[in-house]
């Protein structure tokens, strides 16, 4: 019987539709007993004998996966795979799959929690009236703003409409934007220069890949209005985060909302940690309940679908293993 390893942490406890899908699938279940996210050691340990890994944002290195030769399948639990080698993963004859078209309403939603947090000065708010402060005063608002968007896929797309029934502006920079579409909606597509210099509040909605690596760095962020607000519910390796941080001590913009860093956790002394300007989340924009279960369950079709001898196309991310690709050696 195939061996489907559950690496998530967080789906450690969850009794949800992708154990079905796995169980009559024909896989064995096993589960790693760590309660956090395993490093590269850990994973080459606990793949061990495992066919299939429902996958979170463990490394997947090409020395996991020389390690483990018998391994068929790195399922992603999420639409970002950046932790995977794919370059290795096809060497390696491994198939990569995500989750797509699964999370980007929780994305939305969690991107709009920091925005709002920052723009109505929650936080402050909230601490000061728990002390027996009344610390009332002025804040801000989303109607007539402008909010940027870099990247408008899928979770672009879902801010859209959201910002849209705030009464935002929105405006939005995507080399591969739908035209069509921004026209029927009313999003006005710029030059990342020119949708910086014009925002109140810019969110990022990229991958991470070579060349979005610190898309926001020193120059680009002395574009942003010092009124500014940055959010990045997207990928640490997107912001140049120590270009960041200096921009934030020298209160060059207003402040920032990130749920994703360049280090994961980051360092306990990591100056943005102690920043009365940010508002912090830990990598938990695209897992409410209802995205965590949809990803899990496309991620344990798609893994069913490969051991059947199926191609499911719209999930695989490196189609080049496609010509060589057979699940059993």
């Amino acid at each position: 019987m195939p061996r489907v390893l559950i690496a998530p942490a967080t789906l450690a406890t969850v009794k949800s539709s992708f154990l079905d899908v796995l169980q009559k699938g024909g896989f064995e279940i096993v589960y790693h007993g760590v309660n956090a996210q395993l490093n590269e050691e850990q994973t080459i340990h606990h793949l061990k004998g495992i066919d299939a890994s429902l996958a979170g944002s463990e490394p997947y290195t090409d020395r996991v996966l020389a390690a483990n030769p018998q391994l068929r399948v790195i399922a992603r639990v999420g639409v970002g795979y950046d932790a995977v080698d794919l370059d290795a993963a096809t060497r390696h004859n491994v198939a990569v799959t995500f989750a797509p078209n699964t999370n980007q309403g929780s994305v939305a939603e969690h991107t709009f929690t920091l925005m709002l947090a920052l723009a109505k000065n929650l936080i402050p708010q909230h601490l000061g009236t728990a002390a027996g402060r009344w610390p009332r005063g002025s804040t801000i608002p989303l109607r007539g703003q402008t909010l940027g968007l870099v990247g408008l896929g899928r979770i672009g797309k879902a801010m859209t409409t959201r910002a849209q029934a705030f009464g935002m502006t929105v405006v939005g920079h995507d080399p591969f934007a739908d035209q069509e579409w921004a026209k029927q909606v009313g999003v006005e597509l710029l030059s990342l220069e020119a949708l910086l210099s014009r925002s109140d509040y810019v969110s990022l909605h990229l991958p991470a890949i070579p060349s979005t690596k610190h898309t926001i760095n020193a120059r680009t962020l002395g574009l942003m209005k010092q009124t500014a607000f940055l959010l990045n519910t997207a990928r640490g390796a997107v912001i140049d985060e120590s270009a960041l941080i200096e921009v934030l001590k020298a209160k060059k913009i207003a402040g920032a909302g990130l749920d994703v860093f360049e280090e994961e956790p980051p360092s306990p002394d990591n100056p943005l940690l102690k920043m009365d300007n940010v508002v912090l989340t830990p990598h938990a924009a695209g897992t409410d309940y209802r995205s965590r279960d949809d990803m899990a369950h496309s991620a344990a079709e798609a893994i069913v679908s490969l051991y059947k001898g199926e191609w499911p196309t719209e999930k695989v991310v490196n189609s080049a293993v496609k010509s060589t690709y057979r699940w059993s050696r």
